[in-house]
């Protein structure tokens, strides 16, 4: 995939670029594998806003993604469809019982491909999907389950891949995209390959209101605000800094006053044991 720049014919185009859909077969989805997305501005069940900065956009139905297939799955490519809710392609799916399915579509993904679930009876084909501990060393898989038969929840997003790096004692090390090195049991299932439409991250979007068709309003920053509103807001004119100054605290902070740098949010669970090297210390290398 590549990225397809905008005539300038206007201003707001004058940056523009967009993706290239030419990988897509088909405009029309599955009605049988949508579903109404209704919005919610990024308001709770009691319609107050738990997420800011959420609202407006176009309209959308979701598309139903198989993220656990059964063993012994065997389908057929039909078609590489668009999906308005992720960054990545999906593929559409006709199995060998003639039901549909969506999948997470990889980079060379093509109709009329087949693509099989199993065990080590299957070949190491990109789009197959097989346990952890029958997939060789060093290969690139996406669609990553955290717990076995929960269904691939990990490395979904476009262009990324995670690498098998070896296994031991019934667990299997794998480099996330992160850089953060963890063990997964081997008998998570994952898919081969690397997931598609790899240039996503290089869209320019050009100008404000292709944000708000996304769905997304603009943000204030909390420095412009009155201190009523913020913790940074305030002074007695002028422009100023965030740290230091008289009411301002000394570390920036959220509306609510938590601190926004520095300070870990990660929570302690179970799997912390799990990680062999964490992504901070990749990045020190």
């Amino acid at each position: 995939m590549s990225i397809r720049k905008i005539n300038p014919t206007t201003p707001g185009q004058r940056g523009m670029t967009s993706q290239d859909f030419s990988s897509i077969t088909t405009r029309k989805p599955l009605k049988s594998l949508l579903v109404i997305n209704k919005k919610k501005s990024g308001r709770n069940n009691q319609g107050k806003i738990t997420t800011r900065h959420q609202g407006g956009g176009v309209r959308r139905f979701y598309r139903i993604i198989s993220y656990k297939l059964p063993v012994d799955f065997v389908g057929t490519i039909e078609h590489i469809e668009y999906d308005p809710n992720r960054t990545a392609r999906i593929a559409r799916v006709l199995s060998s019982n003639n039901t549909y399915h969506y999948i997470l579509a990889s980079t060379n993904m093509k109709p009329g491909q087949k693509i099989e679930v199993g065990n080590e009876n299957i070949s190491i084909s990109e789009g197959n999907r097989l346990p952890l501990k029958f997939i060789p060393n060093g290969s690139l898989i996406y669609a990553l389950e955290l717990e076995p038969n929960r269904g691939a929840q990990l490395v979904r997003s476009a262009g990324t891949s995670a690498q098998l790096m070896g296994k031991d004692n019934g667990y299997v090390q794998v480099r996330m995209p992160s850089g953060e090195i963890r063990l997964f049991n081997d008998n998570c299932s994952a898919s081969i390959g690397t997931v598609g439409n790899e240039q996503h991250q290089n869209v320019k979007i050009g100008k404000a209101g292709r944000k708000r068709h996304q769905g997304i309003r603009p943000s204030v920053r909390g420095v412009v605000m009155n201190a009523v509103d913020h913790p940074h807001g305030g002074g007695d004119g002028g422009r100023h800094g965030v740290g230091g100054g008289k009411g301002h605290g000394s570390a920036p902070k959220t509306p609510w006053g938590q601190k926004t740098l520095g300070l870990k949010t990660r929570k302690r669970n179970r799997n912390s044991r799990l990680i062999v090297r964490t992504r901070h210390q990749e990045k020190r290398k």
